[in-house]
């Protein structure tokens, strides 16, 4: 195992249950990057295929507007671009953007929205008025549409980033954290067994020492219990030939 794989820290029973927590927090955080990952991913897709939808719709929707202000103009019997161009002082339709939050993330969305009256509603009342009515609706449905697609374009960027950044954090923990992590408790582990071994082997060889010294205490107990029960007998032999001569 070499060091890269490992964090270095010194094995101890309080380095054990810090390594264990970090490894249950590593394993929580994994789970729930990973729950946001799908929920991020799935919302792409969805998004994804709302670009292709209103892409696909788009062409139509321009194509309307253009022949229905090729038909304005013939109607009218003129170009009215410059005229309303020109008298145009603010916008009517408007566009105000706020935040979606998806697991955490925060989307932009644009909404349009009218703010006034129609300035332009008697354009149209001598010739052409039916053909500017439908002018104006294809150009907003057609301006909704292109806000609409603005908001999914950047909701998919932002969302593509996050997603991207998502991955690699799970990977991230999912192949170096957590890993590294359980060979440090691995390595923790082993080194306490090996201490534990070495402690037994301690202990063992304490408790041969100690048995050593008490049967050599013994033995010794007993050599000099030998040796005093001999001079006994020798003082109580040495009395008995003193008697005797003392009697002769």
């Amino acid at each position: 195992m070499s060091g890269k794989d490992k964090i270095n820290i010194f094995p101890s029973r309080g380095a054990q249950s810090q390594m264990k927590a970090r490894l249950a927090g590593a394993v929580k955080g994994h789970s729930l990057l990973k729950k946001k990952a799908e929920a991020l991913q799935m919302r792409f897709r969805q998004i994804l295929g709302k670009i292709v939808e209103s892409k696909t719709l788009m062409g139509d929707v321009m194509k309307d507007a253009a022949f229905s202000l090729a038909e304005a103009k013939f109607a009218s019997g003129g170009d009215f671009n410059q005229g309303v161009i020109q008298n145009v002082t603010k916008s009517r339709i408007k566009i105000r953007s706020k935040m979606d939050n998806v697991a955490g993330t925060n989307l932009p969305v644009f909404e349009c929205f009218e703010d006034g009256a129609d300035t332009y509603e008697l354009t149209g009342l001598s010739r052409g008025g039916q053909q500017m009515a439908k002018l104006k609706i294809n150009y907003k449905r057609a301006i909704e549409l292109l806000v609409e697609l603005a908001s999914l374009q950047a909701s998919f960027v932002t969302l593509d980033n996050v997603v991207k950044i998502t991955n690699r954090r799970v990977n991230a923990i999912e192949h170096v954290i957590i890993p590294r992590y359980e060979h440090t408790l691995a390595y923790i582990l082993s080194e306490l067994d090996e201490l534990e071994r070495e402690e037994f082997y301690r202990l063992k060889k304490i408790q041969e020492k100690k048995k050593q010294a008490r049967d050599k205490a013994e033995k010794e107990k007993e050599r000099l219990k030998a040796e005093g029960l001999a001079a006994e007998e020798a003082g109580n032999i040495f009395e008995d030939n003193t008697e005797e001569d003392l009697l002769f």
